[in-house]
């Protein structure tokens, strides 16, 4: 008997299938029960209820795409360049920590968050993306977050796990860092901050806090993967709320401005932080400020005529 996938007809439905599943969002929260039952599975506080207008916004069947002009620090330099944050909602396997392919009760619904940022540091070019999934009762920490990072001179690759501790790994062309593999008590984790603001951003942490920074700090600082001192602040004005962490000892303040009304739409952000190495090091402020938001299921999207939809985001 031929294997399944040996006839053009049979490879032709598989091939439709698996575009059907791509990355598309999911589409209910009724089933998931967070595998409260599994020993394996990360211990959690109650799921907090979502806030009213969340389900009709989050699980409409498409995701959040939102543009913004970069000036990105590197070198001692500022770079131009684009950034982009796609949200969306995905049903995720709280032991395998990946998507899910289909409905299951063990499954936990996420609102999971790409960022990524594209510039040039002279004739180089720099493509970064980190991806975040964040449970949206707000009852743990992010299940799993990484970072990739490609450039000519070579690319490395992050990933923290969050199971009975945090799971660190991480990939690199660089000696010093290399394989590496590292167990971690667990902390809040900045990558976190900016799925907790599209949900419930009145819980974000205030005041003295300890706090792993981002992947891409971390990575692009060369820093030690660590918890280190911050301090957390919240304030509000003509509707945008400002979210500060300010670390003393990194000397590094992050500030992302999002709408105080749901969805809390991420506006702008700035990032002051010592760039470039020895006599070129300073202290720079990568900004980024929004260009447009677009609302669709942009993995159904991927023929030459969606092109055009480029130009909606201003890219």
């Amino acid at each position: 008997m031929k294997p399944f996938c040996s006839t053009p007809n049979a490879f032709l439905i598989l091939s439709m299938i698996l575009s059907i599943v791509g990355c598309k969002q999911e589409n209910t929260t009724d089933t998931d029960t967070d595998a409260a039952t599994n020993p394996e599975t990360v211990k959690q506080s109650p799921k907090k209820p979502l806030p009213g207008d969340f389900k009709d916004y989050w699980y409409a069947g498409d995701a959040e795409i939102t543009s913004y002009k970069l000036e990105q620090a590197r070198y001692g330099e500022l770079r131009d360049g684009h950034a982009v944050l796609i949200y969306v909602t995905e049903p995720f396997l709280p032991v395998k920590q990946v998507k899910a392919d289909r409905a299951g009760s063990e499954n936990v619904s996420v609102l999971k968050l790409n960022a990524t940022k594209k510039f040039l540091t002279g004739i180089y070019p720099y493509s970064i993306m980190a991806s975040t999934f964040y449970p949206v009762y707000d009852n743990q920490h992010a299940i799993k977050t990484s970072l990739s990072v490609q450039e000519w001179c070579g690319h490395v690759y992050s990933q923290l796990n969050n199971r009975e501790k945090f799971e660190f790994t991480s990939h690199s062309y660089f000696e010093k860092e290399a394989d590496q593999e590292i167990s971690l008590d667990k902390s809040i984790l900045e990558n976190e901050i900016w799925t907790k603001i599209r949900i419930r951003p009145k819980d974000l942490p205030v005041g003295n806090i300890s706090i792993i920074p981002s992947l891409e700090y971390l990575r692009l600082g060369h820093q030690e993967i660590k918890a280190y001192r911050a301090v957390g602040s919240l304030s509000s004005k003509d509707g945008i709320s400002t979210y500060t962490l300010t670390y003393p000892d990194l000397e590094r303040t992050l500030s992302i401005n999002f709408t105080a009304d749901f969805p809390h739409t991420i506006e702008s952000w700035t990032e002051q932080t010592i760039s470039g190495y020895g006599p070129n090091a300073k202290s720079l402020t990568t900004t980024a400020t929004k260009i447009r938001t677009l609302k669709t299921a942009y993995w159904s999207q991927n023929s030459n005529k969606d092109l055009i939809l480029r130009d909606s985001l201003g890219l």
